[in-house]
C-alpha cells in the first residue's frame, strides 16, 4: 500500500470500507445503503442530488466491486503519477458524475419508450405521467464506479497508446489504445443488443465519453503544442529521475573502479555517466512538456531499459 498513490489509495480505501458497510448496516439495521447512495432516476421520488457523487462509491455485489477496484489499481496508480492528486481527483469525479448523468438520460427515454408503447404521448407530458410513478421508478437505481473507472482505462490509453499489456484469457500482449477501443466497442454492443441485463453499459461509456473531452479541453489549454500539461502531475517521471540518478550514484561509488572497463579512466567513465544522466535529463523534460506520446522508439527504449536497471 507505500507505493499507491494517495488518491488512488483513498478511494479504495472508501470504497472498500463502503461495501461492507452496506452489508453489515442491512443485516443489523435493515438499512440499505444502496437504496440511500445509489443514483435513483431523476424523475422518482427517492432521487437526491447528492446522489450523482455517493453512487459511484456503492456496489452491488462481491464481483463488481472487485472488477472495479482491481482496475483502479492497476490503472489509476499510472494516470494519477503522471497527473498528480488533485487533477486526477477532479477527473475521477468528473468523469463518474458525467456517467451517471448519461445513465439518467437514459433511463429517461427507456421509460418514454415503454409508456409511448402503451399510449402515444410527447415527451413533455412523459413527464407528468413520470411523476405520478414516481414511487414506482424508485427501482431504477444505478451503482457503482464502473463509469469513473471506464474514464481512468481511456485516460491511460490516450496517456499511453502504444503500451502494451497483457489482458487475460488474450495469450499475447495487446495496445493500450486498442485495448480501450475494444472495450468502448463492447460497452456500446452490449448497450444495444442487451437493454435489460441490469447493466449500466451507458454509464461506462458515458464516463469514456466525459473523459475524452476533458483530455481533449486539457490538451487544448496545454503549452505543449496540444499535449498534456502534466506539470503538476510529474511524480511518476520524477520517481523515474531518482531511481536512474540513484543507480548511477551507486554505480560510480563502486571501489577500485571495477564496475568499468579496465584501462580506462576515472574522467573517462564518469564523462559517459554524465552523458547518460544527461540523455535521461533530456528525454523526461520532453514527456513533461510534450507527453510520452512525443517520445521517439529508441527514447522509449532508453527509458524502458534503465527502468530495468
Amino acid at each position: 500500500m507505500r507505493n499507491i498513490p494517495t488518491i488512488t489509495k483513498n478511494l479504495l480505501i472508501i470504497n472498500i470500507l463502503a461495501f461492507f458497510a452496506m452489508y453489515v448496516l442491512k443485516g443489523a439495521t435493515g438499512v440499505d445503503l444502496n437504496n440511500l447512495l445509489g443514483l435513483h432516476f431523476f424523475m422518482a421520488s427517492d432521487f437526491q442530488v447528492y446522489q450523482l457523487v455517493t453512487y459511484m462509491f456503492m456496489h452491488a455485489n462481491f464481483e463488481h466491486i472487485l472488477f472495479n477496484m482491481f482496475a483502479l489499481w492497476m490503472f489509476g496508480c499510472v494516470v494519477e503519477n503522471v497527473w498528480g492528486p488533485k487533477k486526477f481527483l477532479f477527473y475521477y469525479i468528473f468523469c463518474g458524475i458525467g456517467a451517471g448523468m448519461l445513465q439518467e438520460i437514459a433511463q429517461f427515454f427507456s421509460v418514454y419508450i415503454e409508456l409511448n408503447s402503451q399510449q402515444p404521448m410527447g415527451v413533455f407530458e412523459a413527464f407528468g405521467w413520470m411523476s405520478k410513478l414516481s414511487h414506482q421508478l424508485n427501482g431504477l437505481t444505478t451503482v457503482g464506479a464502473s463509469g469513473a473507472i471506464y474514464s481512468i482505462l481511456l485516460a491511460f490509453g490516450m496517456l499511453f497508446p502504444e503500451e502494451r499489456i497483457f489482458i487475460f484469457p488474450l495469450p499475447i500482449p495487446i495496445k493500450a489504445k486498442w485495448f480501450v477501443i475494444g472495450y468502448a466497442g463492447i460497452e456500446l454492443f452490449s448497450a444495444l443488443a442487451t437493454p435489460g441485463d441490469h447493466v449500466a453499459h451507458l454509464a461506462h461509456l458515458g464516463g469514456m465519453i466525459f473523459g475524452f473531452f476533458l483530455i481533449r479541453y486539457w490538451r487544448k489549454q496545454s503549452n505543449g503544442g496540444g499535449r498534456y500539461n502534466i506539470n503538476n502531475g510529474s511524480s511518476f517521471f520524477d520517481s523515474m529521475r531518482t531511481k536512474w540518478e540513484a543507480h548511477n550514484q551507486k554505480k560510480t561509488g563502486n571501489n577500485g573502479g571495477s564496475s568499468y572497463t579496465t584501462g580506462n579512466s576515472d574522467w573517462d567513465y564518469n564523462a559517459r555517466q554524465r552523458a547518460k544522466q544527461e540523455e535521461i535529463d533530456r528525454i523526461l523534460d520532453k514527456v513533461r512538456k510534450s507527453g510520452y506520446e512525443s517520445l521517439t522508439k529508441e527514447e522509449k527504449n532508453t527509458l524502458f531499459e534503465q527502468k530495468r536497471k
